[in-house]
């Protein structure tokens, strides 16, 4: 189990937030075309490091069990295929999906990974290559290439989270799955650890999702205020 805090952690948090700081300050110091052959090139990254995490389990002959765990129904998988979308063809809702679910939730699995593996083995570094292309895409799209969140952001992002997680919960239900953790905690420290028991920490982790959530809008909120392009909510890119 990678420990939190090794020196392997920290150092695959190091360059996922070297990496993408300077990808943000190109977008902003240069932009140009180039950044929409870059956001592509980052898109086809993070869907090729999921189908090979599938390709990997295959070959290496997991059982029954870890292949159906291996479905992309867990939130930070579903913010892969968002975030491979948003990059490709920048339509706003799913940018905004990305910005919130990368920064909210896609994160936390990086500063806490439940993850039974060490560098140099491909799941590590599919892992973090997976999770911080995530997280890039949201600070990319948002930060670099200047596309804020409208003013109902919030509140569609918040109504289909709600809505994935049903989906996501009655798929647990109907399967015996665990999904997005609703029914058992991971087996590694987590924040979850600080919430209770189940089914008490499903509760308070929707209330701390919201708030995330409300942190990460509160800066175009306020620039809203001040900009009217981005007061007017026509217009995503400024």
């Amino acid at each position: 189990m990678t420990e939190l805090l090794s020196a392997e952690h920290l150092g695959a948090v190091a360059v996922i937030a070297a990496a993408t700081a300077a990808l943000i300050a190109a977008a902003r110091l240069g932009p140009g075309p180039w950044t929409t052959t870059a956001a592509r090139s980052l898109a086809v990254v993070l869907v090729g490091a999921e189908v090979a995490w599938w390709i990997y389990l295959v070959a290496t002959r997991a059982n029954r069990a870890e292949l159906a765990y291996a479905l992309p129904f867990q939130l930070c998988d579903a913010a892969i295929f968002v975030s491979a979308l948003a990059l490709w063809l920048r339509q706003q809702l799913l940018v905004e999906v990305t910005y919130f679910w990368g920064l909210a939730g896609t994160i936390q699995a990086i500063i806490t990974p439940d993850l039974p593996e060490h560098f140099p083995t491909f799941p590590f570094i599919q892992y973090y290559v997976a999770h911080g292309g995530v997280v890039a895409a949201a600070l990319l799209l948002v930060v670099g290439l200047r596309q804020w969140p409208r003013r109902h952001a919030l509140q569609w992002v918040v109504s289909l989270t709600l809505a994935y997680t049903a989906f996501v919960g009655l798929l647990d239900a109907t399967t015996g799955a665990d999904y997005m953790y609703l029914r058992a905690k991971p087996g590694s420290a987590t924040p979850l650890d600080l919430l209770g028991p189940w089914p008490w920490y499903i509760g308070w982790a929707a209330l701390v999702g919201l708030a995330l959530f409300a942190i990460l809008d509160a800066p175009f909120r306020v620039l809203r205020r001040f900009q009217p392009a981005v007061r007017s909510g026509a217009e995503g890119r400024i």
